[in-house]
């Protein structure tokens, strides 16, 4: 009986090394140098970075602007509720080269009804113009502050541009169809889209679309004739 007594005592001894008051064993523990520190810590920073520049990427994709989408409706539909639409503004920038002679400028376009209303701001000989067209009446505000109107307008344009444009359809080019008024040759491309136009001895290349607000909107466009080349850049829709 007391050598099972102190069997016990010694395996519960055994089980419970730490008694109450009892010390820790001490472990030594091996001594890094500061070169193996370094880099370590360095091996730190780059995981982190490398993890940064993950994530930034990942944002980036993100944040990309979305491609526009195939139009769902038929073209003749769309076709048609562009050609109706009245109300719209743009803006964007223009490169022309006409003849020997070329220029950059930023370009603001309301659209209100039946009458545009360009703005010109660049490098146009002297400062910018302003152009108000309305059912073939044409008037220009210079840069001087003159206000000329119809033939004296279109010399002060074809002085200032190189070329007259063709206002009356330039309203339904730049929304992506031909005007109605006159009769064209329509090229569409696979998501039935305009991607080449040609009217009233113009071609017209639409090189992208941008989804504006769901809709199908030109965002690059290219027209020609002869020795006169215009490239419109459109940065932002409205209306």
């Amino acid at each position: 009986m007391e050598m099972q007594f102190a069997c016990a005592a010694r395996e519960r001894h055994i089980a419970s090394p730490l008694q109450p008051g009892a010390s820790l064993p001490l472990i030594s523990l091996p001594r890094l140098s500061h070169r193996v520190l370094s880099l370590r810590f360095a091996s730190l920073r780059l995981a982190l970075c490398l993890l940064f520049l993950a994530f930034t990427l990942t944002a980036c994709k993100t944040l990309a602007p979305a491609v526009a989408p195939a139009p769902a409706e038929p073209w003749e539909v769309r076709r048609a509720a562009l050609q109706a639409r009245g109300n719209f503004d743009l803006t964007g920038r223009i490169a022309v080269a006409a003849a020997q002679e070329g220029f950059n400028a930023k370009l603001r376009w309301q659209q209100q009804g039946s009458q545009s209303e360009l703005a010109l701001d660049g490098p146009l000989g002297v400062g910018g113009v302003r152009i108000t067209s309305d059912r073939g009446s044409v008037s220009v505000l210079n840069s001087r502050g003159e206000r000329l109107d119809n033939e004296a307008a279109r010399r002060e344009i074809e002085t200032r541009l190189g070329f007259e444009p063709p206002l009356a359809s330039l309203r339904y080019w730049v929304l992506g169809v031909p005007d109605p008024a006159r009769p064209a040759d329509e090229t569409l491309d696979d998501t039935r889209r305009l991607a080449t136009l040609k009217q009233d001895g113009w071609q017209i290349d639409y090189g992208s679309y941008a989804n504006v607000h769901g809709e199908s909107l030109p965002s690059r466009v290219t027209m020609k004739r002869e020795n006169v080349r215009v490239r419109l850049v459109v940065d932002g829709w409205g209306s």
